[in-house]
């Protein structure tokens, strides 16, 4: 594939925007950690809500999704659709929250809601346990993706690769922080948009596709269809039901963590106030899920058509190594198609979309690590700029064992499924113990080791022939480390009281889980609405879903579809439009 110099005068234009505008937010983010990493609790939603999409559309995404649907046929994205469940009650139910509990890192948590060593045992733990191991998992998987690309793209190798994107990676995260990181999502947000569409309609003007109407007359009406064959119950469950009715709660992923966690709730604490907060975590699960997936979809679709078979794509780019190849592939694949011009704002937007999600995962990683760990626990008495230059170290390391890593993986869907089966069974912990004052740091603790030895064992299991479904053995987890950790909680001694009272009071969490402590120090009700909380959930809900399936039907020419899933959006979209305001009448915010 070659690129013109119009292409290449593109990516280049692109690349000099970004180190600008790190080199216009270097010294603010210089200034000390609040300000590297929750750029000093000032940004507006619009901005927080689209860093959030743009992170979450890493070079490994489109890839993904093409893989699920050459396997599964659209149907398949359910293992990912099934997270706007999770991400619309951290809108309603956690947003306001965490803005409200001023923490710096959402590991920081641990010490206002538990009390004892036991707190900063977790703490300590989990900075080490995601902030390290389970985020140098993910940056390899996105790095993994970023070498297929250039593979097709360039015929580079995964060396040549890893080299030329480390040393634009971490040059921009140490010198910008999370204020370079945020505006520059918004650039690599539109580019990709315009990538994503410009890649859907070529790929679809192809001759062996003939537009939508060839499309949806040459391929099978099961891959086409937006909910599995339940004729097929395996299949059904495992992408369908399971996701929709156990994976949303108990597992975590990171940008769909139950309750918030991650970079996600790095945004929400960056926030000006909680109305920003609630507000940007709402753009992010509309455009995340409603807005960006069908340009993807299309282009996973047509190259079904296009590369029927494995093969077609190695005979197509011969250059390509044979241990790059897979489904996943087929997507940069499909670029081939695009005109000069395009051809570089798709290129240009998927290296802006690598270098969004490192260089938030390094920055989240990094404060982590520097925050939760280094500060707490080795030098607690240090500058602000001594913690802002370990932070630039650790952000080298980082990505430096991330590229290592790397070389291990051969498709976005293994690591997909990994980090699925290593947090399998967390999750209600982390909904939980913001309104239920009797989980405590062994809790926790116990969750996590649990979690981590049942999938270890079940990924054994399966690695010496046990023909174990993916999805019984996420069951699996999920039900026993959620027996482990309730015993846990109930053998052990409950939180401090005087840290659940402080606790209350700072955050003011709703509901009757909180009733005993309330009587207690006789404090008043939270003034949040259980009521308003619920509802807005089920019609961001039904906001979501009917925008895709009604998308899906016009798209596939199944006009009365799409106008009978309109009725659903138009009740959802104004029923969120009176919802709204009521979560912040009579209230300072």
């Amino acid at each position: 594939m070659t690129l013109s110099g119009l292409d290449w005068t593109i990516i280049i234009g692109y690349l000099i925007f970004s180190f600008g505008l790190a080199a216009i937010y270097i010294k603010r983010a210089s200034k000390g950690m609040a300000e590297f990493f929750v750029s000093g609790r000032s940004l507006p939603w619009w901005l927080l809500g689209t860093s959030m999409v743009a992170t979450t559309f890493s070079t490994d995404t489109p890839n993904l999704v093409t893989n699920l649907v050459r396997d599964n046929g659209v149907s398949g994205n359910w293992v990912w659709w099934a997270f706007l469940v999770t991400g619309m009650m951290t809108v309603f139910f956690y947003a306001r929250l965490w803005r409200r509990s001023k923490v710096l890192t959402d590991l920081e948590f641990y010490e206002i809601r538990y009390s004892g060593k036991s707190a900063a045992v977790v703490r300590g733990f989990r900075s080490i346990y995601l902030g390290f191991f389970f985020n140098i998992v993910i940056m390899a998987s996105v790095t993994l993706a970023a070498a297929k690309i250039a593979n097709i793209l360039f015929g580079w190798s995964r060396l040549e690769t890893v080299m030329f994107c480390s040393v634009i990676v971490v040059a921009f995260s140490v010198m910008s922080g999370l204020w370079g990181v945020v505006v520059t999502d918004l650039v690599q947000f539109i580019m990709a948009m315009v990538g994503a569409v410009a890649a859907a309609y070529y790929g679809l003007n192809h001759e062996a596709v003939g537009g939508l109407s060839g499309l949806v007359e040459k391929l099978d009406p099961s891959t086409l269809n937006l909910l599995p064959d339940f004729g097929n119950w395996e299949l059904t469950l495992s992408i369908l039901i399971i996701p929709l009715t156990i994976q949303w709660w108990s597992v975590w992923y990171p940008g769909a963590e139950p309750g918030g966690g991650s970079y996600i709730a790095q945004r929400m604490l960056a926030a000006k106030d909680e109305k920003h907060s609630m507000a940007a975590t709402l753009w992010f699960n509309v455009a995340h899920y409603g807005l960006r997936p069908w340009p993807w979809i299309l282009v996973a679709l047509a190259s079904i058509l296009v590369y029927p078979n494995l093969s077609d794509i190695q005979t197509a780019f011969p250059h390509v190594s044979p241990d790059l190849i897979g489904n996943d592939i087929a997507y940069p694949a499909m670029l081939k198609f695009l005109p000069s011009g395009l051809l570089g704002i798709m290129v240009a937007s998927l290296l802006a979309a690598y270098i969004s999600t490192m260089d938030t995962h390094l920055n989240w990683g990094a404060s982590y690590l520097v925050h939760d760990l280094y500060k707490r626990f080795l030098k607690p008495d240090a500058t602000e700029k001594h913690y802002v230059l370990v932070a630039r170290i650790v952000t080298t390391v980082l990505m430096i064992l991330a590229a290592m890593t790397m070389f291990m993986m051969e498709t976005a869907k293994d690591a997909f499924n990994l980090m699925l089966s290593i947090g399998a069974g967390t999750g209600l912990i982390y909904l939980l113990r913001w309104f239920w004052w009797r989980i405590n740091a062994w809790s926790e603790i116990a969750a996590m080791i649990s979690s981590f030895f049942f999938a270890f064992g079940l990924f054994i299991m399966k690695k010496s022939g046990v023909n174990f479904p993916t999805h019984l053995s996420l069951i699996t987890s999920v039900g026993l480390t959620t027996i482990v950790w309730l015993i846990v909680t109930y053998l052990t001694k409950p939180t401090d009281k005087k840290v659940l009272i402080d606790f209350y009071k700072l955050v003011r969490p709703f509901g009757k889980g909180w009733a005993a402590i309330r009587k207690e120090a006789g404090l008043e009700p939270s003034p949040d609405s259980v009521a308003h909380a619920f509802l807005g959930w089920m019609f961001g809900i039904m906001l979501v879903y009917s925008a895709l399936f009604g998308t899906g039907s016009f798209l596939y020419g199944k006009i009365a579809n799409g106008m009978v899933c309109l009725i659903p959006f138009l009740i959802s979209a104004i029923g969120l439009a009176w919802l709204l305001p009521k979560f912040f009448r009579s209230k300072k915010i």
